[in-house]
């Protein structure tokens, strides 16, 4: 083995106590996606999606809007294609282009809306905003999860209706073992 590596992280939320967390609160949003997927090749064409998200009062709309759809892809390569491969001895060999996906200018939505969470002022935000950049990630499982129904779709068109685990990144040939298909 090679060395070991904590990696874990800890929290505590306690909602009655929120009053005297002043640094932490929360931001909504809500994402709804729609994609084709190619089952033979296990391509996903990101077809449409709708995103609503509260940056509470905002400072600079076009920068919230660049903070939110930037976030948004970043966490659908995340979902999609961004696979970490450690070797035997721990370290990553999948640490550059030809072995790294990230998102590229073909995984933006072809239909992209944005919309902001209208009459949200946050008291407790620097002039009443809350934060835009990273919150919108974990939207982009819009995606991941209309990926996941477009295979269960095809699956049961086939007479497999089973349960079936499928887990991230949703890259290609795990798109293709879930439809059934070798790669």
């Amino acid at each position: 083995g090679g060395a070991k590596v904590n990696l874990s992280a800890a929290s505590l939320f306690a909602p009655d106590q929120q009053d005297k967390l002043d640094a932490q609160y929360y931001n909504f949003g809500v994402a709804c996606s729609e994609v084709e997927l190619d089952v033979a090749t296990g391509h996903v064409d990101l077809l449409d999606t709708h995103l609503m998200y509260d940056c509470g009062k905002s400072l600079n709309p076009a920068i919230d809007l660049g903070q939110i759809e930037g976030a948004f892809l970043q966490g659908v390569g995340f979902y999609l294609n961004e696979e970490v491969i450690l070797n035997e001895d721990g370290l990553n060999i999948t640490n550059s282009t030809w072995t790294y996906k990230p998102p590229c200018a073909f995984d933006v939505p072809k239909r992209f809306h944005v919309e902001f969470l209208k009459d949200t002022p946050f008291a407790k935000g620097f002039l009443s905003s809350k934060a835009s950049g990273e919150p919108p990630l974990v939207l982009a499982s819009s995606v991941f999860f209309a990926v996941r129904e477009a295979i269960a779709a095809f699956r049961k068109q086939k007479g497999n209706t089973d349960y079936f685990e499928f887990n991230s990144p949703a890259t290609v040939d795990v798109i293709q073992q879930a439809c059934l298909l070798e790669p």
